[in-house]
């Protein structure tokens, strides 16, 4: 078997199988590299790190040097760059547009403060936790959605479990709004149920006791589970006895 068909390298898994494209590249950077850089030592201590050291450290880990020299073709173009290339510039590009990481210049980031929140930002996370306050004694949906590169047919993949009061597609939408993303997210599930915000807690609850909850991505609301996982949670609440 070639080195360009292993998932693995020095022991590491990847949990999104290697392809030499560019979508591939991009969800490694996104949901693989990305994660890591921001749990590593130098960015978990608040100082100015040069981007570009960490990720190499972390590419190294997953991918070998045939796999990072694999050269890819440009659309609409003859021109071709190495994967390593093409990761190297996705990754600051991604924490960039999701506000990962402040960039500094001359390749060097940190993580945010609270000091570069704006008030914008601030006055909408207010609006938004008094709506979530609400939820708890609304009708609602709980929904669950991922992306199609890390939808599996017959295993746990990242899953978010989230709720509305409004319309899920609406509410998906605004959430991966700026997110940086080349894929549209797949809406996996829709729950209509009453006290939304009880119902949603509780899943998140069952879902953590089981270790299901994803620790090294933003936010609190990804879990490794199915559909079928969800869907039985949510039955046994909305189901049980008051």
């Amino acid at each position: 078997m070639s080195l360009l068909d292993d998932d693995t390298h020095d022991g590491e898994s990847m949990e999104i199988p290697f392809k030499p494209t560019r979508s591939f590249c991009y969800h490694f950077s996104r949901y693989q590299a990305l994660p890591e850089i921001l749990e590593s030592p130098e960015a978990v201590s608040g100082a100015p790190f040069r981007l570009l050291d960490v990720s190499k450290r972390v590419i190294d880990k997953y991918l070998t040097p045939e796999q990072q020299a694999t050269m890819l073709k440009r659309a609409e173009s003859d021109r071709e760059d190495p994967m390593l290339r093409v990761i190297k510039y996705y990754i600051p590009f991604i924490a960039k547009n999701t506000d990962q990481l402040i960039p500094l210049g001359n390749g060097m980031f940190r993580l945010p403060t609270v000091d570069d929140i704006s008030d914008d930002d601030l006055e909408e996370a207010a609006l938004e936790d008094e709506a979530d306050a609400d939820a708890d004694d609304f009708d609602g949906s709980v929904y669950a959605f991922s992306f199609p590169a890390l939808v599996k047919d017959n295993a746990p993949f990242p899953i978010k479990v989230g709720r509305t009061t409004g319309d899920v597609d609406a509410r998906v939408q605004q959430q991966c709004k700026g997110a940086a993303t080349f894929d549209n997210p797949v809406i996996l599930g829709r729950w209509p149920v009453k006290r939304v915000g009880a119902v949603e807690s509780a899943i998140h609850s069952v879902l953590r006791s089981r270790g299901k909850w994803r620790e090294n991505v933003p936010g609190i609301e990804w879990f490794d589970t199915t559909v079928r996982e969800i869907e039985s949670i949510v039955s046994f609440v909305v189901n049980s006895p008051v």
